[in-house]
């Protein structure tokens, strides 16, 4: 009796234990958790968006923890279990416009409405997205819509990836918007060498004029007629746009605060932490770690750079054409990315290495938030003719 009770016990215990984490784990997952936990250093250590970096990286590493099926509705990718079912804003594509909504609800478009030319700043580094979509499909391995979904990322926009990619490459979702937010992330890394390297020493001291005062009138009319014009030329960006023009009209009404600060404050914070959280979840290793996702990685890191540099080069160019005393300083071609507002403090940071006294944010911040709405027109050409 008692070795029969002994015999039960231990297959009990070896029953549990194959249902543990630590046996069902694969050099695979412990890779996984590591990034993570990576993500999460560097959010607490560097401060690299830590508002996105934490969700993502904690998002990791619950996707990350191995399980043996049993049944169980435990993981995202397992139907009807809570991950799945809040994993779904991503997936249909509902998180990323209400961001937009809470983006628009933050953004001060004065500096873009006084210096209107600096929105071709903000269309030239989308340069970035369409030269890595080319790109991947020489590369070959991806179809055009997947290459489309790829190339977004050197916007520098992590919902208009998220939006994008669950439209045209629902099963590479989670490979682009980790890296979409992690080049988001590493801009204070990636972009100061190019802008020097493609600089001269005379083009980094250039004063630019201080922009001139804009009117509240000026303000409200600018979403309503942004989003007339952009949204007529590519209705298929209107979720995006629509609710980032929406989110800056509630803001500049001034008779609708309250409305404005729930967007830009819970309401925004909350989606955030939603998706991030999913985003991080759904890059288990089985599905995670493949060779499609460390070429994405690669055409990530080379749209975003090829994004920084046509902004440079761009105002280079443009400065040919402009008076002395006219021309655009080229360290803010960076701000081109739709990194709000972290490339634009990035221009000032640069910049203040060859001049402390050159304030540079308030001209950055006009291609910046010009890279916003770039970023979305160019997610709805590409839905348009790839969808």
């Amino acid at each position: 009796m008692q070795e029969s009770f002994l015999s039960f016990l231990a297959e009990n215990l070896r029953l549990f234990f194959s249902y543990t984490g630590f046996y069902n784990a694969t050099p695979g997952h412990f890779a996984m958790i590591f990034f993570g936990l990576l993500f999460i250093f560097l959010a607490i250590r560097y401060e690299f968006e830590p508002m996105l970096l934490i969700p993502i990286g904690f998002g990791i590493l619950i996707g990350n923890i191995p399980f043996k099926d049993a049944g169980l509705q435990l993981g995202i990718y397992e139907e009807g279990s809570v991950f799945n079912i809040l994993y779904q804003g991503v997936t249909s594509g509902w998180y990323p416009p209400l961001i937009f909504l809470g983006i628009g609800a933050m953004t001060d478009f004065s500096a873009l409405i006084s210096n209107p030319k600096l929105m071709l700043i903000g269309a030239s580094a989308q340069f970035g997205i369409f030269g890595a979509y080319i790109i991947a499909l020489q590369l070959g391995g991806f179809e055009p819509n997947q290459a489309g979904a790829i190339g977004i990322i050197g916007g520098a926009d992590g919902p208009t990836a998220i939006f994008l990619s669950s439209k045209l490459a629902p099963n590479l979702m989670g490979a682009i918007a980790v890296s979409a937010y992690s080049y988001m992330a590493l801009v204070p890394i990636i972009q100061p060498p190019f802008m020097r390297l493609l600089t001269t020493p005379k083009e980094r001291l250039i004063r630019m004029k201080s922009p001139r005062a804009v009117s509240s009138t000026e303000k409200i009319i600018f979403p309503i007629v942004g989003l007339l014009l952009t949204c007529f030329l590519v209705p298929s960006g209107l979720p995006l746009l629509g609710m980032l023009f929406f989110g800056n009209l509630i803001k500049e009404s001034g008779v609708t605060r309250r409305l404005a600060e729930t967007a830009r404050g819970p309401l925004i914070d909350t989606i955030t932490i939603l998706l991030g959280i999913t985003v991080g979840a759904s890059t288990q290793a089985t599905q995670f770690l493949t060779l499609s996702s460390i070429k994405i990685f690669c055409l990530g890191a080379l749209s975003f750079v090829i994004a920084t540099c046509a902004g440079v080069l761009f105002v280079k160019f443009f400065n040919l054409f402009l008076r002395e005393g006219n021309k655009i300083n080229p360290l803010i071609g960076n701000a081109g990315v739709s990194a709000v507002p972290d490339s634009a403090r990035i221009s000032q940071v640069v910049g203040m290495e060859y001049d402390s006294t050159n304030y540079l944010l308030m001209h950055a911040m006009g291609p910046n938030v010009a890279g916003v709405i770039g970023s979305a027109v160019a997610a709805g050409i590409l839905l348009g003719f790839l969808g």
